[in-house]
């Protein structure tokens, strides 16, 4: 089993930072791409951004310039820097992780359980 810890949530005003980590333990035998996502209320979840093993990302839209995503393949983690937080960032995000496991190296889908980002106005 894969399991995703995640950390650095909470609550900062408009226009401040946070960093949110996260790190992957278990039977794990090759992380393809991790990634954060977030859920605000009422929404469908979505992705925020992703960064593949080699090291080239992907951002949402709305984030892009604000938020990096970065990772340590020999630690497992992967750390989401965002600043220049707005009021609509608030949601619950979330920290997956494709990952290789078993004999036949078989790739699914995890998911931490994630974390509340309240940014007020």
């Amino acid at each position: 089993q894969v399991q995703l810890v995640e950390s650095g949530g909470g609550l900062v005003q408009a226009g401040g930072s946070l960093r949110l980590s996260c790190a992957a333990s278990g039977s794990i035998l090759s992380i393809a791409r991790m990634g954060w996502y977030r859920q605000a209320p009422g929404k469908q979840r979505e992705m925020v951004a992703v960064i593949a093993s080699g090291g080239s990302t992907n951002y949402e839209d709305s984030v892009k310039g604000r938020f990096t995503i970065s990772r340590d393949n020999a630690k497992n983690t992967v750390s989401l820097q965002m600043n220049s937080l707005k009021p609509g960032d608030t949601a619950v995000y979330y920290c997956n992780a494709r990952v290789a496991t078993g004999q036949f190296w078989n790739l699914s889908d995890y998911w931490g359980q994630g974390t509340q980002v309240t940014v007020s106005s």
